[in-house]
């Protein structure tokens, strides 16, 4: 399908991408369309090669362009408008120049998502959406197989945190753990020794977890600030902590996550 040049900014054929900076009207919010939007030719391109069914793209010619082999084939709406153009339909002027609406598939399972996996995150209350985009990047980028999401943790596929996770929410699967902390007691019927992280005393520094839980290893991440509720750490197999200094007492929730990982894909 050829470019599909739009010259109005009410042009309905464009309405999927209308007005992303008014939250009540966002397509990617509850009770809106249910869309996902990737911005950007990187994660556009993540899009294209993930499990999610593309409805449209609109973008300035030259992002097309950049797309070329993706797009090669590909059967939907590509709207082409210029920069100012698409600011008025989008809200905002987008220095990415392109963006790709998709509709979003069945979830996935909490089996379809551990089925294989030798290492997962399971988060409980990380509510802040660009931490969670930045802890799928660094999942993806370190070798974790699928994060699981606990009580009060915002959606992934939220549009800020596929940006900030550079489209790696599209490719790390994950689901809802729904029953909780029970879920954690599934994890461990199926071989995965759950690892709290802490900065209480008494837990066993991160390079020691291997020595304890040599298989299988669900890590379990609470949110920045208070970290994992006591119900929480009382579900878990092992208390875990990275050592810091003196004064220092924890990290931010995504760096905090891509220490464990690399050093779990280190220590395998």
């Amino acid at each position: 399908m050829g470019l599909i040049h739009i010259a109005d900014r009410d042009d309905p054929r464009v309405d999927d991408f209308r007005d992303l900076s008014t939250a009540d009207r966002r397509p990617d919010r509850p009770g809106g369309k249910g869309l996902v939007i990737a911005e950007g030719t990187v994660v556009v391109s993540r899009l294209l090669a993930s499990r999610y069914p593309v409805r449209a793209l609109l973008g300035v010619e030259r992002r097309f362009a950049e797309l070329a082999d993706d797009l090669a084939g590909l059967d939907v709406p590509q709207y082409a408008a210029s920069a100012e153009t698409m600011a008025d339909v989008v809200g905002f002027h987008l220095n990415r120049g392109i963006l790709a609406v998709a509709d979003r598939p069945a979830p996935l399972t909490v089996p379809e998502v551990v089925s294989g996996a030798g290492t997962i995150a399971v988060l409980e209350g990380v509510g802040d959406h660009e931490n969670l985009g930045a802890l799928f990047r660094n999942a993806a980028a370190l070798g974790v197989d699928g994060v699981l999401l606990g009580p009060g943790c915002s959606d992934p596929l939220y549009r800020r945190s596929v940006r900030v996770s550079m489209g790696h929410v599209l490719r790390v699967p994950f689901a809802h753990l729904a029953d909780w902390p029970g879920g954690l007691d599934d994890l461990r019927a199926r071989g995965f020794a759950v690892a709290a992280f802490t900065p209480r005393p008494g837990s066993v520094p991160l390079r020691e977890l291997r020595a304890h839980a040599p298989g299988r290893v669900a890590l379990l991440f609470g949110a920045e600030g208070p970290g994992l509720t006591e119900t929480a750490l009382a579900a878990a197999d092992h208390a875990v902590r990275i050592p810091m200094p003196e004064g220092v007492d924890s990290l931010n929730i995504a760096t905090a996550a891509a220490v464990a990982f690399y050093e779990l894909a280190r220590a395998h």
